[in-house]
């Protein structure tokens, strides 16, 4: 069973995410998508400035309408005077109120006629009522708006119970004011003096306002309550197609990790064409790749110890008969066959150690361009400088220079040609040829190894590229191959991202065809020359 730590090396926070990592998806994409809602609630910000100048508007309206009345006052003769204020009240439903200029009360526009507006108590209104004020209370407080003070009538309506008056007094300028009533509507004032001494003053109970800011309020809240139900809805989908597959590939890999990859079966997501569905497709050939190297070291670890048995079972029964015989040559004989028998077991541990870590090996290889032409030409120059066995020759048509090249480690690449040529020299007749060619084709460099020998049949093509699978000619000792050439040559090459097969001659004579295809390291002109 896998052990239950993380190495620190691969596990590096860089992607950035410190606290946010350690949060669920799925609450991660409401509070972002929620984050977003709350920059739209941010309107509310607006109604209050919207609401500010609208009542900055109508202080500044009421102060130049005031202003108009006084001087018509001031124009109109003496018994017209308090019609020309109750006539400015009926158009504008203000209370209007004229102070003498020992500041007492001389004229009130609501004893004149029926008065204009009535201020509201709150305890005789409707629970709406209470709901709207409270929800008054609520935006003002979040949005920390000013306050006007509360609007009173005073006790004694004398003209210095009126800031406003007392000030366009002073200054000799219309003067208003804004306040909240009893219910939170507002209450617009405006004071302006006449030359005669007196003083004007008008209120007005701007529910207006306050059913604009409440009906623009309203339209508000419920665009974002919808957009936040929407929202929510839509994360909750969003997080249900991304969260839920995601956690159904890490259960899965959770359940390969602690090894029973053969037990799992890895989502493949078909439906899901997004980028989920590539991990899925991704995680599940992965696994099926580690199934099949687990299978493979498995099936590798067998056959080891299969092939060992044998000249170790071997060199016991010499050096167990060696010591009941006295006669020399028969101990000569079985020294013979232990001295074999060591050299059998020396190749065998060298090519499975070869076998065994040459994955590893070309993984951190770093490959460079190898020009394959003149690499075959140096080695069929070596060969025959060693010395070819049994009057066999090799024949090798060069490709021209620069065109042949692949990208691979030169050493890897030099096992496999020779373990070819090596495996066409075996098989020749005595007096035979081996003909090698090295082509460019569909941005492939296609090597071909031909022999006269009786050919590999149809049926084992596949076979002989099995580890410790040997198939060798009738004159060849026994032992002298561990049958791991072939199977380490196709390692090689399929690191090289390349194949490696056998085919039958192209001239329909006997014998065998290896065909090794790596892809093109430079893309140049494809055009072979002898040289």
């Amino acid at each position: 069973m896998a052990p239950d730590t993380v190495s620190q090396k691969n596990d590096g926070g860089g992607d950035g995410l410190r606290w946010s990592g350690r949060i669920s998806l799925t609450p991660r994409i409401l509070a972002v998508n929620v984050f977003a809602l709350a920059l739209l609630a941010g309107g509310f910000f607006y109604l209050d400035s919207y609401r500010t100048r609208i009542v900055d508007s109508r202080l500044e309206q009421s102060a130049r309408e005031l202003k108009l009345l006084a001087l018509g006052i001031e124009n109109a003769p003496a018994d017209r005077q308090n019609a020309l204020i109750a006539a400015y009240a009926r158009q504008t439903s203000d209370r209007v109120r004229r102070y003498g200029p020992d500041g007492a009360l001389i004229a009130d526009s609501f004893t004149m006629d029926a008065p204009r507006y009535r201020l509201r108590l709150p305890a005789e209104e409707a629970w709406k009522r209470h709901v709207a004020r409270f929800l008054d209370r609520v935006v003002d407080r979040v949005v920390s708006a000013d306050r006007p003070p509360s609007f009173e009538e005073p006790a004694v309506d004398r003209a210095d119970a009126w800031p406003e008056l007392l000030l366009a007094r002073k200054t000799g300028k219309p003067q208003a004011m804004n306040r909240y009533a009893p219910d939170r509507t507002l209450m617009i004032s405006a004071a302006a003096g006449v030359k005669d001494g007196s003083t004007l003053l008008a209120t007005e109970n701007a529910r207006d306002i306050t059913r604009i800011v409440r009906a623009e309020r309203l339209r508000l809240g419920i665009v974002i309550a919808a957009a936040v139900l929407a929202s929510v809805l839509l994360s909750l989908f969003l997080a249900r197609t991304i969260v839920q597959p995601l956690q159904r590939l890490a259960r899965a890999a959770v359940r390969v990790r602690l090894g029973r990859a053969r037990e799992v079966t890895v989502p493949r997501l078909p439906e899901r064409r997004d980028e989920i569905g590539m991990l899925a497709r991704a995680l599940s050939d992965m696994s099926h790749a580690l199934r099949q190297r687990i299978d493979a070291t498995d099936a590798f670890a067998a056959d080891v110890s299969h092939e060992l048995k044998n000249p170790i079972a071997s060199l016991r029964s010499a050096l167990d008969a060696l010591d009941r015989v006295d006669r020399p040559d028969l101990r000569e004989q079985l020294m013979a066959i232990a001295q074999d028998d060591v050299r059998r077991l020396d190749r065998l541990v060298t090519d499975i150690a070869e076998a065994s870590r040459i994955d590893a090996l070309l993984s951190r290889t770093r490959f460079e361009p190898i020009d394959l032409g003149l690499l075959i030409e140096r080695m069929v120059v070596a060969r025959e400088a060693r010395g070819v066995p049994r009057g066999i020759r090799l024949a090798f048509a060069r490709p021209r220079k620069d065109v042949a090249v692949v990208l691979g480690e030169e050493q890897r690449l030099m096992r496999v040609l020779d373990n070819l040529i090596d495996n066409a020299i075996s098989f020749s007749p005595d007096g035979g040829l081996v003909q090698i060619v090295a082509t460019v084709a569909d941005h492939e460099v296609l090597v071909s190894v031909e022999d006269e020998g009786p050919g590999v049949p149809e049926d084992q093509r596949e076979h002989v590229f099995r580890r410790f699978h040997s198939v060798r000619p009738e004159s060849e000792a026994f032992g002298r191959h561990s049958g791991l050439g072939l199977a380490i040559a196709r390692s090689i090459v399929e690191g090289h991202q390349g194949k490696i097969g056998i085919a039958d001659r192209t001239d329909n004579q006997s014998g065998a065809c290896f065909i090794l295809r790596l892809p093109m390291g430079v893309e140049r002109d494809p055009g072979i020359v002898s040289e």
